[in-house]
């Protein structure tokens, strides 16, 4: 008996697959390699490679998210009219035969024309340009404290300890002691007079910590350092700006006439060292209509970070759990006869992952936030980290609900989640006594010793 083959149907008839590289896009319209062409990345490349696809009628392309190569093709096309679909490398990987750029553009072509592929998810034009500010904002935070380090091991090798007598040497008091000593003061006593009235530690204590070594090569480097961290710090004021700017230039138009009604009152939240200046409070809830700073734990770099990496994009997303996936803050259970074989949550940098895996850190270190007993017991049973992990994804989730839906905090809700949680725990607990069928005496020993536990 002939074994009968079951073709699979085409979806997209016109379709064509590019695989996209530094140097060079290699473009396949159908299964036969003597059509594969390649084309240059210049703009002129890119209009000869629109003609090309329009010449074989094309009307849907496939490419793969390579790097950030793939942009400027990207939106080219789509200015052209073309259906485009951006598809990671997971998908792509499994050609059969020997990999080559030829034989990936073929593979790519012929799972799009099969229907096979599904798209990234892409932010619209204006976030994409909001975004590009705030990565630029991370970069320059990170240079900040690069020559801060930087300075504060220049001062450490010549053995002035002014990073353990203030606790920031950026600061007023840090700037004006290193302002005098690049001046050429090396006086300790009178260094220690520049400290603000309001620090801790003795002048004594200080001046003791600015007695030193001095070596004109570190000299040189805490200069330097100085100067680029006074350059950053200029940048980081203009960069704030700049955003501002933006968030109010996209600003939904209809709930700026009715914020100022519901509005809650500014945050009271401690701002830190590299914070935005301006309102993101005010800003926040002219986008979303309701108050993230509810939740304790929230930053303004969080809710900053989520203003422009996400904002009103977050309602493409069906439910709360394929955003926490996409964040990548779910583990990917691989299910194989009825068992997990793993679950590690995928790896990838995101910003806003990040911003919430760190805004539950904080979580985890207070004492009275709601959220604390759930990072406690995840904690308990597999480790701090998964415990960010698994709050992070809650955060999540509260967040995506709050935006979604418009609706407030619901605070006491995740209380009497945790009082649940706790009562059927103490079920579990009566179970097991009751099944070690204990005597008196030895209930008495143990609830005697448990008490002496908690005192």
């Amino acid at each position: 008996m002939e074994k009968k083959s079951l073709p699979l149907q085409v979806i997209n008839y016109n379709a064509a697959g590019i695989d996209v590289g530094s140097r060079s896009h290699l473009v396949a319209v159908d299964q036969n390699k003597e059509n594969v062409r390649s084309f240059g990345i210049y703009t002129k490349d890119h209009e000869l490679l629109i003609t090309h696809l329009q010449n074989h009628g094309i009307t849907s392309v496939a490419m793969e998210s390579t790097g950030s190569y793939w942009q400027t093709l990207f939106n080219a096309l789509q200015k052209a009219g073309f259906i485009v679909l951006l598809v990671g490398g997971s998908q792509t990987k499994n050609v059969q035969g020997r990999k080559t750029d030829v034989i990936d553009c073929i593979w790519i072509q012929k799972l799009h024309s099969l229907g096979l592929l599904s798209g990234s998810f892409l932010l619209s034009d204006f976030l994409q340009e909001l975004r590009t500010y705030y990565y630029h904002l991370q970069h320059i935070v990170e240079q900040i404290a690069k020559y801060t380090h930087k300075m504060q091991k220049a001062l450490r090798l010549m053995n002035v300890r002014l990073d353990v007598a203030i606790r920031d040497i950026t600061g007023k008091s840090g700037l004006a002691i290193i302002d005098a000593i690049l001046s050429g003061n090396r006086d300790p006593h009178y260094l220690a007079s520049l400290v603000d009235i309001r620090m801790k530690k003795s002048k004594q204590e200080i001046a003791d910590s600015l007695k030193g070594w001095w070596r004109d090569e570190l000299l040189f480097e805490l200069s330097a350092s100085l100067d680029f961290y006074r350059l950053y710090e200029k940048a980081l004021q203009e960069c704030d700006k700049i955003i501002e700017k933006a968030l109010l230039k996209f600003a939904p138009v209809n709930t700026l006439l009715e914020s100022d009604k519901e509005k809650p009152n500014r945050s009271k939240k401690k701002s830190s060292k590299n914070a935005p200046v301006f309102d993101v409070s005010s800003i926040a809830w002219q986008y979303f209509k309701t108050d993230l700073f509810a939740i304790s734990g929230i930053s303004y770099s969080t809710v900053l970070c989520l203003l422009t990496t996400m904002g009103d994009d977050i309602h493409k997303f069906q439910s709360a759990k394929s955003f926490a996936s996409w964040l990548r803050l779910v583990p990917n259970n691989k299910i194989s006869g009825g068992r997990i074989i793993s679950s590690r949550t995928p790896s990838g940098k995101s910003y806003l992952a990040s911003a919430l895996r760190q805004a539950a850190n904080s979580i985890g270190n207070q004492k009275d936030h709601e959220l604390t007993p759930f990072f406690k017991r995840i904690a308990y049973k597999k480790g701090r980290i998964t415990a960010i992990t698994a709050t992070a994804r809650k955060l999540a989730v509260i967040i995506w609900n709050m935006l979604t839906k418009a609706e407030p905090y619901k605070k006491q809700q995740v209380k009497e989640t945790n009082q649940k949680t706790k009562a059927a725990g103490l079920k579990q607990v009566e179970r097991r006594i009751d099944a070690l069928k204990l005597s008196q005496s030895e209930l008495k020993t143990l609830f005697a010793r448990a008490s002496l536990l908690i005192n």
